[in-house]
């Protein structure tokens, strides 16, 4: 999707954009090369975010509140970080979350950074996560509700406008979830409606189990490509100073997906 952005903005072929793996233990000795090499930036993605923070002479208010960085820039040899995970879930909405009460759905770095773009954003949020005390000290962190099931039952859906998925659950098998196991979730899937807006950070060719039984039941869904096309665009935004040609994006990232 950079790729074809860059076309379109008529940067290539001066401006390119390359996948390069580094392990956990090379990771700030590359990113100080890059530094050096004419990188413009970086994304970053797990298990690096973390790191992509410590390691800037610079980072934003968000990337330091959420606590992780997904987007590196190098200027004048100095490495500043930001996030735009928290932004990318925001403009993916069909509308402002403000006033709306938003269920979060894990207690990871995805869900920091959702948890912090709705609050800031003038949301309700209340989380929930399967290990409690995750769930507290995320709770903690941004001031926000903590939702807990009553005796294993699920959660009162229809306290919610809003319910963000930030969990594994719905991904590869190798995370360790069963991609169609609702189960792992504390959603009762006949308790959403046509009042509902429900997304999935997660991604791949086929839609998840929650976004399936959401759609079904009239609500609006947003899937992961397009939270992933809208963080990319604000990355591309932080380098190049160009506005983004999203649509162009959108196409190129749900064309590869499907390939």
């Amino acid at each position: 999707m950079h790729s074809a952005a860059l076309a379109e903005l008529g940067l290539a072929p001066e401006w390119t954009y390359e996948a390069i793996e580094v392990a956990p233990a090379d990771f700030e000795r590359r990113v100080r090369a890059m530094a050096g090499e004419g990188f413009a930036g970086a994304n970053v993605t797990v298990p690096h975010k973390l790191a992509a923070l410590a390691v800037a002479d610079h980072a934003s208010e968000a990337a330091r509140e959420i606590g992780a960085a997904n987007t590196l820039s190098f200027r004048e040899g100095r490495i500043e970080a930001e996030n735009t995970d928290a932004p990318g879930l925001l403009g993916a909405l069909p509308g402002p979350p403000a006033d709306t009460r938003a269920l979060v759905l894990g207690a990871g770095g995805s869900a920091r950074a959702c948890v912090w773009a709705l609050s800031r954003a003038g949301a309700e949020v209340s989380i929930w996560n399967r290990t409690g005390s995750r769930s507290d000290l995320l709770a903690t962190d941004f001031g926000v509700a903590v939702a807990r099931p009553v005796a294993g039952a699920p959660l009162a859906i229809a306290d919610f406008d809003l319910i963000v998925n930030a969990t594994t659950v719905g991904m590869s098998p190798a995370s360790g979830d069963d991609p169609a196991d609702l189960k792992a979730l504390p959603v009762d899937a006949d308790g959403l409606h046509e009042r509902h807006v429900v997304v999935d950070l997660v991604y791949g060719p086929a839609e998840t189990e929650l976004l399936r039984a959401a759609r079904a039941r009239g609500a609006r869904v947003v899937d992961g490509i397009e939270i992933l096309v809208h963080q990319g665009a604000e990355s591309l935004r932080i380098w190049t100073g160009k506005d983004p040609p999203i649509e162009t994006m959108r196409h190129a990232a749900r064309e590869a997906d499907a390939s």
